[in-house]
């Protein structure tokens, strides 16, 4: 105990841990993996950071954002721990680096994203390093109950097994007591070692004022004039974050908008000047917050409704994370209410795009192995990259499908030296491959393409060949470049039956329905009349949180009311417009892809690779009905 205090102050300067942070700490050193439960700003990083120091190996750390990775890296940094991360803002020779110092265990902690797995060099790399711990920040994304779910993170545990890894560390601030189950049963965490910490912070005002109807710009702005120093104004769509930035600019305001349209410099820059205290609000989509380390955010409002309990819990809990008063203010009122549903319902694939999805795998398995590229099967399945991705990882945890490895398919080099010299930094047994694989590089003017199936028919394989490229571009003898990632995958085809189309229909369908209900649930709970710190704590599971906090609107006694307008709106246009956008695409597609969903999201306006095909958005009538409940229309198609 005495020591672990003694080292807190060697290593960081710190004086105590904060609650919640020795606990997880000593579990993992006693050899427990652990799951940690705090809120945004509780100093969860310090848990893997302190005991990434004592352990022997690599800390190998999934961080979701690039952002994020990079204030880490300079607060570790900036206390002499050796730490890196490979991302994609790097140079190559500033990845060969990074590789080489964790070769040479010059590195305690390495910092990557998930998708870094899917590279070949990286795993190759990875299976030769000895890794003590692998830590998950932002933990939820492995839960398919949790808010932020990204299917990338359901092979977490198979990464773990196959690199032999003793230790996990899963962190997040956003966990439901369904999602901490989920989370810690994936891998293997006894439930004495999930450390939760109280959820309630006791200077963050909430404050819900009644927006239907009213000028919501007017009540924004008298937010804003009633509230000193910097905040964000959150909303759910880029043009609104546009059209907003411009009107308060207009009335004088210090704004910007942010979202993930902009180029990532741009972005980058309104960040840096926010964080530097130049910019005094910024008006964003979700795609501003995470990683945001400004302790003194004065106040954060919500202009549009937030997607869930968990979103706006996270993005309220960038308030005040210096302890001082702040405000969280929701305008609200359920005028955005069908742009959010229409989200949820146009990531759902239809059973004729589970169906194309399976005869594509059917049809192109070759000796067991089927080879994909992701764009091009999103393309031919009309199915979004997202809910592609999570339907692949479903048919791999049915056994179905099973990732053997990925490769780049488009290779080409060029030779920095003359062969001789290249050959000279050789050993004699890497000379004879070198010899095989110059042989076999076929050259148009400068650069080269290796010929992958002479060399295979030589008894040389393809890993083998990238493995000596790999080490020839390390030592700059090549310029290596590889682009066009393809997917390999083992198939059992007699599992791609009707019953596995059905199988992965219910579970999309399940999926839909659960995020339709996490929208009503949120709903539900704007209108509590029992305090909301109290239940939003309850929500994640504290219990300890004060019944009547005094700061929040219905202890103030102002209970919120949102007027619903369930009946269904006559819309004299839809008949004409609905035959227009059907005629349409008769045009463009056969019988069976015009379906009433394909139709009902024309008109909704939301995207699928077939209609980006199509230059869909060119058509007067795409998206036109944005903002109408997406079953009303739809009842209108099929009904058409």
């Amino acid at each position: 105990m005495q020591q672990l205090a003694g080292l807190l102050t060697q290593y960081f300067g710190f004086d105590r841990f904060r609650e919640g942070q020795q606990q997880t700490i000593e579990q993992l050193l006693a050899g427990h993996s652990a799951l940690s439960v705090f809120p945004t700003g509780s100093g969860k990083s310090l848990c893997y950071q302190f005991t990434a120091t004592q352990l022997p190996n690599l800390t190998l750390v999934i961080s979701p954002l690039i952002a994020l990775m990079h204030d880490q890296l300079a607060f570790l940094q900036s206390k002499g721990i050796p730490s890196a991360s490979l991302d994609s803002t790097q140079t190559k020779e500033e990845s060969q680096a990074v590789m080489q110092q964790v070769r040479d265990g010059r590195i305690k902690i390495l910092m990557i994203s998930v998708e870094r797995f899917k590279n070949e060099r990286f795993r190759r790399f990875i299976q030769n390093v000895p890794v003590s711990m692998l830590v998950v920040d932002e933990a939820h994304c492995i839960s398919e109950w949790g808010h932020n779910f990204r299917p990338d993170y359901l092979k977490l545990p198979q990464y773990q097994q196959e690199l032999k890894i003793p230790l996990v560390l899963l962190l997040t601030a956003t966990a439901t007591r369904r999602v901490q189950k989920d989370m810690a049963l994936k891998f293997h965490i006894a439930p004495e070692h999930i450390v939760q910490t109280g959820f309630y912070r006791q200077n963050l005002d909430i404050d819900l004022i009644p927006a239907q109807g009213q000028d919501k710009q007017a009540l924004l702005r008298q937010v804003l004039n009633d509230t000193q120093g910097t905040g964000i104004v959150y909303v759910t769509q880029q043009k609104t974050a546009d059209e907003l930035a411009a009107s308060l600019q207009q009335s004088g305001y210090s704004a910007v908008s942010y979202h993930a349209g902009l180029g990532n410099e741009v972005r980058a820059a309104i960040q840096n000047d926010f964080m530097a205290g130049k910019t005094r609000i910024i008006v964003a989509t979700i795609a501003f917050g995470m990683g945001i380390d400004k302790s003194d955010i004065r106040f954060v409002v919500h202009y549009d409704l937030p997607k869930s309990i968990e979103n706006y819990s996270q993005e309220i809990g960038r308030a005040g994370r210096d302890g001082q008063p702040s405000r969280c203010v929701m305008l609200a009122s359920l005028d955005g209410l069908h742009v959010l549903e229409n989200f949820v319902y146009g990531d759902t694939p239809e059973p004729h795009s589970i169906q194309v999805l399976l005869q594509e795998i059917f049809s192109n398995t070759v000796n067991g192995e089927w080879e994909t590229q992701a764009y091009g099967l999103s393309q031919v399945t009309n199915i979004r990259a997202l809910p592609l991705k999570t339907l692949l990882v479903q048919l791999e945890l049915a056994g179905a499908i099973v990732p053997r490895y990925s490769y780049y398919s488009d290779v080409k080099l060029k030779w920095n030296q003359s062969l001789e010299q290249i050959a000279q930094a050789l050993t004699p047994e890497q000379q004879a491959l070198f010899s095989q694989v110059a042989q076999q590089t076929v050259f148009k003017k400068i650069w080269g393409v290796p010929d992958f199936e002479r060399l295979h028919q030589q008894g040389v394989d393809r890993g083998t060949v990238l493995s000596l490229l790999e080490q020839l571009a390390d030592r700059d003898c090549i310029t290596l470049e590889t682009k066009g990632l393809t997917e390999v995958y083992g198939v059992r085809t007699e599992l791609l039956t009707p019953d596995m189309a059905h199988t992965l229909q219910r579970y999309v369908e399940q999926k839909q329905t659960s995020e339709i209900e996490r929208i009503a649930t949120m709903i539900r709970f704007f209108e509590l009349d029992r305090c909301l710190n109290h239940n939003l704590a309850r929500y994640f599971g504290d219990q300890n949180a004060p019944e009547h906090c005094g700061h929040c609107s219905v202890c103030r006694g102002n209970v919120l009311s949102l007027e619903r307008n369930d009946s269904n709106q006559v819309i004299d246009s839809l008949d004409s417009d609905m035959q227009a956008a059907k005629l349409w695409l008769l045009q463009k597609l056969s019988q069976e892809q015009v379906t009433p969903v394909l139709i009902t999201r024309f008109l909704v306006g939301l995207t699928q690779p077939i209609f980006t095909k199509l230059k869909a958005r060119q058509q007067s009538v795409f998206g036109k009905y944005e903002e109408t409940a997406y079953q009303q229309l739809l009842s209108a198609a099929q009904a058409s």
